[in-house]
């Protein structure tokens, strides 16, 4: 009997596992039909932000793991948020410049006095001290370095009219956390190991409190959404180990690797211009980017613009509105599209590579892509969440 109820338990993780499997065989006959669309005047650079190692605490990622998953994963930058240390300076020891084709962004992540958490990219020697200064003055004098400050933890967010420069509107960290904690572990014992990606993303949730708190925000001012990898290379066990970093049967489930080829951030640079740390904090900035869960498909060659018949605006852009503008989004799979207008839904889409939807009043408009040819988590689970475009 007690066999019995064990294997009966365990029914539904062993169906997760060939719908799992079934997931990535359909993920694969997406791949081999993918379609890119031409970027006229940008090219795309991927990589992940919000990431931990020793230095920082909380973390025993080391900078080897780092840049051999940077470069396992093909990743044009890393931008790393060292928690800030008051006894030394977490920003010049982590890893910085380039390593490969990879950039590294030294960057930290900072606790001011109103008790908001930023990321600093890149990081200062002075953040720990300053993290002593209430979040206005925090954001002052950063800002006036020209420095990124963006929010992470909006949830926990107290000064929501602050002059940061962006949001972390989805946290692998977060969405992980509220996950049913007794099928998730179970579904990794089942299917983790053939299928990482998979199984985690298929436990993910929109993130809709923050998801609507960027909207409103970002109605009456231009700032930047962007997602958060939050990597530690930190979670797992083993049997036996020592201080040196010698395991026996270690098994973990946030490898770097992992976590970077879940999701992605895209940064568009003009065409012209090299990659380096100005440019790419530029761009993220202006909110040229997007986010793509690139482990269920690979993004690259997402397009969202808007055309008033004089100008063409991308991601980030503001555009004056003019009688039949028309915005334009593309991926380069099947994906069903959702258009939002200060935050609400105002059109959806069979799916399809490509729309066009015209829009006759100001306001911030942004789209979400779905992989409803996945199946359920994965069509109400946001494959792209693109930055808006602002018409005025």
């Amino acid at each position: 009997m007690f066999v019995c109820i064990i294997f009966l338990s365990q029914t539904p993780f062993i169906y997760h596992r060939l719908q799992i499997g079934q997931t990535a065989q359909n993920i694969k006959d997406m791949s081999a039909a993918r379609s890119v669309w031409a970027t006229t005047g940008f090219k795309d650079y991927r990589g992940v932000i919000h990431v931990h190692t020793a230095i920082g605490g909380h973390s025993t990622g080391t900078f080897d793991e780092l840049i051999q998953a940077a470069t396992a994963n093909n990743l044009d930058f890393v931008m790393l948020t060292e928690h800030a240390e008051s006894l030394f300076d977490t920003s010049v020891l982590t890893l910085k410049g380039f390593y490969g084709k990879t950039l590294f962004v030294n960057g930290q992540e900072v606790n001011t006095a109103s008790r908001d958490r930023f990321l600093l990219l890149p990081g200062s020697k002075d953040s720990a001290r300053d993290a002593q200064l209430e979040t206005p003055q925090f954001i002052e004098k950063y800002k006036s370095q020209n420095k990124l400050v963006l929010v992470t933890y909006p949830e926990k967010l107290r000064n929501p009219n602050a002059d940061f420069d962006g949001i972390e509107v989805l946290s692998l960290n977060t969405v992980a956390k509220k996950a049913n904690p007794l099928s998730l572990v179970f579904d990794v014992i089942w299917s983790f190991d053939a299928y990482p990606e998979i199984t985690l993303a298929r436990h993910f949730q929109r993130p809709n409190d923050n998801l609507q708190q960027y909207d409103e925000l970002s109605e009456t001012r231009k700032i930047t959404l962007f997602a958060g990898n939050d990597a530690h290379s930190n979670i797992g066990f083993h049997l036996f180990g020592d201080d040196a970093g010698n395991k026996f049967l270690n098994f973990k489930i946030d490898r770097y690797e992992t976590i970077f080829r879940l999701m992605q951030t895209h940064i568009l640079l003009d065409e012209n211009e090299s990659l380096t740390q100005t440019t790419l904090l530029s761009a993220l900035k202006h909110g040229r980017s997007f986010i793509a869960f690139d482990g269920l498909g690979d993004a690259a060659g997402f397009n969202f613009t808007a055309d008033n018949g004089n100008k063409i605006a991308g991601q980030g852009d503001e555009i004056i509105l003019q009688d039949k503008m028309l915005l334009k989004a593309q991926t380069p799979l099947d994906a069903r599209f959702i258009v939002f207008k200060n935050g609400e839904k105002i059109y959806e889409s069979q799916p399809a590579r490509q729309i066009e939807f015209e829009i006759k009043e100001p306001a911030t408009y942004r789209v979400e892509a779905y992989l409803d040819s996945l199946g359920s988590p994965f069509d109400s689970m946001p494959w792209i969440i693109s930055n808006p475009i602002y018409a005025r």
